[in-house]
């Protein structure tokens, strides 16, 4: 008679019924794992561990693709590390930031989670109801970016260096962002026409912002006008809810501007980190000068093409050419200097184009922000002065029981 094997699948209740069964921490090496209970969990396990997620790729024409792909793929396309990856993690909760890698830009802000490179855009594939505007408005300036860039070397040939790059917006913007300049400082709400679009030659100049500028002032116009938004309607409420909790108190008036609280200090931190990360990038020049993805891309292809064509024409015998290669060297060196000084200038002037164009979105957000900080004070103020109602009526309560 054959004896039972230890693999066969009713050995397990057998055994479960003559002896214990080892701990739950203990693995047991001797015993198969049933298939039907752990075929799923090791499938979500390997899934979470290469972190295969939906993303929505959207080329410099505007086509959009969805693609399903893992951490080490997204970090070769990209070459990001790890870390910056983890901060667009739908489910870890990062601040907002903008980082400026070497051959990409990582944005995490608000609902927005993408990266930027010199030609693409890759964004998590989100269900938020307020990712599909912007993917939407993304792609009209991508397509306008692109229709641009084709016919700029036009332009160029007929007016020289003028290039009007008016059509990469249409006229019809969202009329959050129009609302939110006309609440901007004195001094920069000159620089916006009265439908609220940013003059774009008095910001950058006559010439057409590379692609991953479009993408990332796309980025920045849906965060903050969704903070906007949100602020706007805490507006709406809390006024009139605080004014009623002054004339009449009541359990039910403390509770609503308890609430109103509440949603006042979640997005004030909000819009507070928004604004911090803006700060800290125009502080940072460097920063900023790492965003320059197409400069960096046709200088790498430039030094690669350089160096192919020098191996190529190298001669074979040098030796009696020492004189003349020393005297080259003389003239690299001195030129390589010059050029240094030269690509710093301009790259100096980049910047401050760069500068120019997160400065308008940070004014906007220090606009929200002192919106917010107006609201809180009157939120203060009600509060002290209910307090002082409060105290009035508990020493009448004194007197009366005195006089009792």
């Amino acid at each position: 008679m054959r004896p039972p094997s230890p693999h066969h699948p009713h050995q397990l209740p057998h055994q479960s019924n003559s002896s214990p069964a080892p701990p739950d921490d203990v693995p047991d090496r001797t015993r198969p794992t049933p298939a039907p209970l752990m075929a799923p969990q090791r499938k979500k396990s390997s899934k979470g561990t290469t972190g295969v997620r939906a993303w929505l790729l959207m080329d410099s024409g505007g086509k959009t693709e969805v693609v399903e792909a893992g951490k080490h793929v997204i970090m070769r396309r990209t070459g990001l590390p790890a870390r910056d990856l983890r901060i667009l993690d739908p489910v870890l909760m990062y601040p907002s930031t903008v980082l400026g890698r070497e051959r990409a830009i990582v944005i995490n802000l608000e609902h927005i989670k993408a990266i930027v490179t010199a030609h693409e855009v890759l964004l998590v594939k989100s269900a938020d109801p307020s990712v599909s505007p912007f993917v939407h408005e993304l792609q009209r300036r991508l397509i306008s970016h692109n229709q641009a860039t084709t016919a700029a070397p036009e332009g160029n040939e007929e007016d020289g260096s003028k290039s009007n790059w008016t059509g990469l917006h249409d006229l019809g913007e969202s009329q959050s962002r129009g609302e939110s300049r006309e609440n901007s400082p004195k001094g920069f709400s000159d620089q916006f026409d009265e439908q609220g679009r940013v003059e774009k030659n008095q910001l950058y100049g006559s010439k057409v912002l590379p692609f991953e500028f479009v993408a990332l002032e796309a980025c920045l116009e849906s965060a903050c006008s969704c903070l906007e938004n949100e602020a706007k309607r805490l507006e709406e409420e809390a006024y009139p809810a605080l004014d009623k909790l002054s004339s009449k108190i009541s359990t039910l008036n403390l509770e609503r501007v308890r609430q109103i609280k509440s949603r006042l200090v979640a997005i004030t931190g909000r819009v507070q980190k928004v604004r911090d990360e803006l700060e800290h990038l125009l502080d940072d020049d460097e920063d900023m000068a790492e965003m320059y993805l197409t400069e960096k891309s046709v200088e790498r292809d430039l030094e690669i093409n350089s160096s192919a064509s020098s191996s190529v024409n190298e001669p074979i015998l040098c030796d009696e050419m020492d004189e003349e290669i020393v005297q080259a060297d003389m003239e690299i060196d001195r030129d390589a200097q010059i050029g240094t000084t030269t690509t710093n200038t301009n790259k100096q002037l980049d910047v401050q184009e760069l500068e120019m164009l997160l400065e308008a979105y940070f004014v906007q957000i220090d606009g929200i922000l002192n919106k917010l900080s107006t609201l809180r004070e009157y939120v203060d103020d009600t509060e002290d002065y209910i307090n002082i109602m409060l105290d009035d009526k508990q020493n009448q309560l004194l007197q009366m029981g005195v006089v009792l």
